[in-house]
């Protein structure tokens, strides 16, 4: 559990301590009421903050015929480009040379 969950927890916690002796406390004033309404509709919602999740975007890659893998150079200095260098930026594959930081599109080579 993450130090950020953790304080949350005890923050939401503190919280709705305080929203319930504020709406136990609305008896005397109808001013009580809405700020212990408040203060729940604040922990509901650092509850649901903490509990998103990060949206996970598949994509699919169809191939057209037989593909071999071959080496990625960088065309400014020939460097290596490494797998783990490639982006994919609005469908467009782009690769970043870790020694020039020269940033190209990667293309693929005709088939005829």
């Amino acid at each position: 559990m993450s130090l950020k969950n953790i304080l949350g927890t005890i923050l939401v916690i503190i919280i709705f301590f305080f929203g319930i002796i504020f709406a136990f406390a609305s008896a005397y004033s109808s001013l009580r009421l809405i700020v212990a309404g408040l203060l729940f509709v604040l922990g509901f919602g650092i509850i649901f903050y903490l509990n998103r999740r990060p949206k996970v975007t598949i994509q699919k890659l169809e191939l057209s015929g037989e593909m071999k893998a071959v080496a990625i150079n960088c065309p400014n200095c020939s460097a290596s480009i490494k797998p783990d260098r490639i982006k994919i930026i609005s469908g467009v594959p782009y690769a970043t040379c870790p020694y020039c930081d020269n940033t190209f599109e990667i293309t693929e080579e005709p088939k005829w």
